[in-house]
C-alpha cells in the first residue's frame, strides 16, 4: 500500500493520523473483501494493517487470511517517549533514520532528497508516536509477529504481546538483524510467509 506523500503520491498531503489512514485504506480495500487475503505489515505497517484488519470484520464481516506483523510492539504495550521523533528538528528526524539504518546513508548525505522525504517521515512518526489503540474486539484470525533479534524498536517479548490482539492462533519468529532485517532476510522473510499461508514455493 502507498501512502499519501510517497512515490508517485509525493504531491498529495501525507496523513499524520493514524485511524485516518486506516480508516481511507480499509475504505479502498472494501471491494477485494471477497477474496482470500494476507497482510503484511512492518514497524508502522504492522499497526496500520491490524487496524484494517479491524475495519473490514466490523464493517464487513471478513478478515484477512492471516496477518503478518512485523518489527513492531503491539498495540497493548506502551512505551514513554521521552523524545518524540516527530517533535524534533529536520536533523533530529535524520539522526533516527541513521540510527535505524533502514534508508542508505547516501541517500540521508544528499539534502535535496532528505527535503523530499522529511515530511512523509515526520508525518509517519506523528501518526505512531500519537497513536493510541481503541478498544475494540480482537481480531480472529491468525496472527504471525516477526521481529529481528537486535532490534532496538521492539522486544521479543513486546512482540509476543500481539498474541492478546486475536482469539485465533499466534506464533512469533525472530530473525537475525535489527529494525530492518528483512532487507537481508528477504528469502526467509518469504519463505516464513509462504510456508504460513500454504503456498508451494
Amino acid at each position: 500500500m502507498q501512502y499519501p506523500g510517497r512515490q508517485e503520491r509525493r504531491t498529495e498531503q501525507p496523513v499524520r493520523d493514524l485511524h485516518e489512514l486506516a480508516d481511507r485504506a480499509a475504505e479502498a480495500l472494501a471491494p477485494t473483501v471477497d477474496r482470500r487475503t494476507a497482510f503484511f505489515g512492518h514497524s508502522m505497517g504492522a499497526v496500520v494493517a491490524y487496524e484494517v484488519a479491524l475495519r473490514l470484520k466490523r464493517n464487513h464481516g471478513v478478515e484477512p487470511a492471516r496477518l503478518f506483523v512485523s518489527g513492531r510492539r503491539a498495540p497493548s504495550v506502551h512505551r514513554p517517549l521521552p523524545d518524540p521523533v516527530h517533535l524534533r528538528d529536520d536533523a533530529g528526524v535524520v539522526a533516527e533514520l541513521r540510527r535505524l539504518a533502514g534508508t542508505h546513508a547516501d541517500l540521508l548525505a544528499d539534502d535535496e532528497v532528505v527535503r523530499m522525504i522529511l515530511p512523509a517521515v515526520r508525518g509517519d512518526y506523528r501518526a505512531i508516536e500519537t497513536y493510541v489503540p481503541r478498544p475494540l474486539v480482537p481480531l480472529g484470525c491468525p496472527v504471525t509477529a516477526l521481529v529481528g533479534d537486535r532490534d532496538p524498536q521492539v522486544e521479543v517479548t513486546e512482540a509476543e504481546a500481539w498474541a492478546g490482539h486475536t482469539t485465533g492462533p499466534f506464533d512469533v519468529q525472530v530473525f537475525p538483524g535489527g529494525h530492518f532485517y528483512l532487507v537481508a532476510e528477504g528469502p526467509a522473510v518469504i519463505g516464513a510467509v509462504r510456508d504460513r499461508l500454504g503456498v508451494p514455493v
